[in-house]
């Protein structure tokens, strides 16, 4: 059974701090209605139109896991109330699957049965005791893990593994429950505990659930097995998986979104779950504070495809205007930690916040600027006011030049 929620780094990742650049010469053309983009101080940061167009090698598994972040529901679609996001992850190896989401005993498992990839998303419905991880016993909270093999058979086979391996840990506490709707799930719990796990078998993956509720209650926990398949299944129903032959020629940047992100260093393209990556909208969903509102945002604005590489992300929405409003969103959603500081004036439509200095979000980076250039936002993170200045404008001019 699981036994703890592994919270992802947010895409927003903190910046070390960087020396102030000299600016210098854009290179690009001017377009009618826009700036010149040869205008902007830009630093020493590459705002060519750039793409990566190599494939993802030996880091196939990892791309086809941030495929899979389109496949695994977040935790408010299971249920209104999951609207605190506790983070989504591509699951690298067997070790980190059975370090925080699976039970110890279940790793002989997964190396036997040769686990290709997986993601997680976890939510709940209250934030967890101030400082801390640890959720307050009345809290419900939902972790969804999505595991890959190699066809149905194992699949199944190693849903029934999982099952009996975490059964029998405590097999004189537990006790086996189940779900109508889904007989083939596997479903147990240890009476007086108000937490229930869950295997099943769907084509060639595996769901895992691990369900927190307030009361120990074998019905109501069942009904919450229940709701997280009924919005996971047809989800993988609708999700195309790729070939295990095929994860080797998946192309790093599908989006073509990686090659629109300001990079320190372009040569640093190896697929990075954090630092180089390719999501669906999940993705940016589970980091939320407030899952209900950025679902509403991602509705409205169309948001489909979200990028990280190095400390930039770039978000694709249905048109410019939707930009707009997903600037005015994410800076609402900021909160009162931060406050606006002066965006470069040559931006249309650039906004920037300033973290202040008694915030409790000591690990993020103190200044971030928003960025939009048609259907496209920018998001970009500095600890230097001068670089983040830089850095939003060259944002701006690769988005230009990369028309």
């Amino acid at each position: 059974m699981v036994h703890t929620t592994r919270r992802a780094g947010i895409v927003f990742a903190a910046a070390t701090a960087v020396a102030v650049l000299a600016g210098c010469g854009v290179k690009g053309t001017p377009v009618a209605g826009e700036i010149d983009v040869r205008t902007l101080d830009v630093g020493s940061y590459a705002v060519d139109k750039h793409s990566f167009r190599q494939t993802a090698a030996d880091q196939g598994a990892l791309v086809e896991g941030m495929r899979m972040s389109r496949a695994v529901v977040p935790a408010v679609v299971i249920d209104p109330s999951l609207k605190v996001g506790q983070g989504g992850h591509v699951v690298l190896n067997n070790t980190e699957a059975t370090t925080r989401l699976l039970a110890a005993v279940s790793k002989p498992i997964l190396d036997r049965e040769n686990l290709l990839t997986g993601y997680t998303a976890s939510g709940a419905d209250k934030s967890d005791d101030p400082g801390t991880s640890i959720s307050t016993s009345d809290t419900t909270s939902v972790t969804n893990f999505v595991m890959r093999f190699a066809d149905d058979d194992t699949a199944k086979r190693t849903a029934q593994e999982l099952e009996d391996a975490d059964f029998g840990v405590a097999p004189d506490l537990n006790k086996k429950l189940s779900v109508s709707k889904y007989p083939d799930a596997l479903v147990h719990w240890r009476p007086g505990i108000s937490n229930v796990g869950a295997f099943l078998a769907h084509k060639n993956f595996v769901i895992s659930l691990f369900i927190q509720r307030p009361k120990p209650d074998a019905d109501d926990l069942t009904s919450w097995v229940q709701k997280a398949l009924d919005a996971q299944v047809p989800a993988l129903d609708k999700f195309q998986a790729t070939p295990k032959d095929g994860f080797s020629g998946l192309p790093v940047d599908p989006d073509g979104l990686l090659g629109r992100a300001v990079m320190r260093d372009r040569d640093k393209d190896t697929p990075d779950r954090d630092r180089f990556a390719s999501y669906g909208p999940n993705d940016f969903l589970n980091i939320a504070e407030d899952e209900t509102t950025r679902q509403r945002l991602v509705a409205d604005t169309g948001l489909d495809a979200v990028a990280i590489a190095d400390t930039s992300t770039v978000l694709r929405v249905r048109d410019a205007a939707a930009g707009g409003r997903l600037i005015s969103g994410l800076v609402s959603a900021s909160g009162s930690a931060y406050s606006p500081t002066d965006a470069p004036d040559a931006l249309p439509g650039a906004k920037c916040l300033q973290l202040g200095s008694s915030s409790v979000h000591s690990n993020s980076a103190k200044f971030r600027c928003y960025i939009p250039h048609g259907r496209y936002v920018e998001v970009v993170i500095s600890n230097d006011q001068s670089d983040m200045k830089q850095k939003a404008s060259a944002a701006y001019a690769l988005l230009a030049n990369s028309m």
